[in-house]
């Protein structure tokens, strides 16, 4: 047994863990979903309306779907796009593309797309915080940043107790300022996601920094691959994805998890929102994001049935609602736009929008 197993099957003993062994829940499978017509993704008049890539398999998924708005491929041509994050006081999209270690940003005003930063650690999962700095996962580097308004490059956390973070993947920032990101080991493993193969020191976790205090904390130590994140409307749930199917171990879980959040931060009450091998076995939900509603977008595939790949949304009590169909792999998703109400979807080359009857909840 290598070092990196024997972390993943040790992760019970590593951190002594205040949660319990998820529970499953009453599942509903996942439906196989229709592929929708081929079109031109380079000409507008290809596509039809309302668009049938948006499939409801429930009256509360139709209501989400935007009618006339179509699917646009808004930019192309990257290697393995990830991290969508909307900054509305200037109209545009930052997204990572992880293998060519850059970041860009989409104007949505002119539809330009231009380089952001480059080198770029590698960067995966980014987001804003409360004062509007970006927030940015470097693979390759090991560790979470801020950029602050000057430009510089502030980091936030490489370790662990002295111990180095292995690639942090997904970050969100709550209304009391404090930090949740996950910590996955797919920079360690995949050298086109990370400069240089590495040997984990610690196992992959979920942590919190408090920025009044600087202190950062294992909320949650049992999973085998954390990955996306995001809170309910109220903040009173957290919602982490766990990929372990894709480079954990043998038998690794794909699977959504729910937790009810303290007052002070506390993670109970662990469950299964939703197992997606009960559907598709090699299927994974790779990041996710709520809406006003409590509904949950996931991005993720990985299937054997191309149905599956895009965003399939989930009712708050875990029943699949309806499917965004895409023709790639979908790795990351942000609500954006004036009203929150534009959906933004890297999806392998690709980077993909789509105007839905909902609110992200979103900075």
């Amino acid at each position: 047994m290598n070092r990196r197993d024997f972390l993943h099957a040790a992760a019970a003993t590593t951190v002594g863990s205040a949660i319990a062994a998820p529970a499953l829940a009453k599942q509903s499978p996942d439906p196989q979903g229709t592929s929708p017509p081929p079109r031109d993704w380079n000409d507008p008049a290809s596509a039809v309306e309302p668009d049938p890539a948006f499939e409801a398999f429930d009256p509360r998924g139709a209501a989400l779907n935007g009618g006339t708005a179509g699917l646009l491929r808004i930019w192309t041509g990257g290697m393995f796009t990830e991290g969508p994050v909307w900054f509305g006081d200037f109209h545009r999209v930052v997204w990572s593309d992880i293998p060519r270690d850059t970041l860009y940003e989409y104007n949505a005003s002119t539809g330009e797309t231009r380089v952001l930063r480059h080198p770029s650690g590698h960067a995966n999962g980014n987001t804003r915080d409360r004062q509007g700095r970006l927030l940015t996962c470097e693979h390759g580097n090991r560790r979470l940043t801020r950029t602050e308004y000057t430009g510089e490059i502030t980091t936030l956390a490489d370790n662990y107790q002295g111990k180095k973070l292995n690639s942090p993947n997904g970050v969100i920032v709550k209304s009391d300022n404090t930090i949740w990101f996950t910590d996955a080991s797919y920079g360690l493993i995949m050298e086109h996601q990370g400069y240089h193969r590495g040997e984990s020191e610690i196992h992959p976790n979920v942590y919190m920094i408090d920025p009044k205090t600087g202190n950062m904390t294992i909320v949650a130590d049992d999973f085998s691959e954390p990955n996306g994140l995001c809170f309910s409307p109220d903040e009173k749930k957290l919602y982490i994805t766990d990929t372990g199917a894709v480079g954990g171990p043998p038998g690794a879980p794909s699977w959504i998890r729910v937790f009810d959040v303290s007052e002070d931060n506390k993670l109970t009450n662990g469950t299964v929102f939703h197992d997606l091998k009960q559907s598709q076995p090699s299927a994974i939900s790779d990041d996710i994001r709520a809406d006003t509603q409590g509904n949950i977008w996931s991005a993720g595939g990985w299937g054997t049935d191309k149905n599956y790949n895009g965003v399939s949304i989930y009712a708050p009590d875990g029943t699949p609602i309806a499917r965004i169909v895409l023709p790639e792999i979908a790795a990351n998703l942000c609500f954006g736009g004036r009203y929150h109400d534009t959906l933004y979807i890297c999806a392998s080359k690709s980077v993909y929008a789509l105007n839905v009857n909902a609110n992200g909840v979103e900075l």
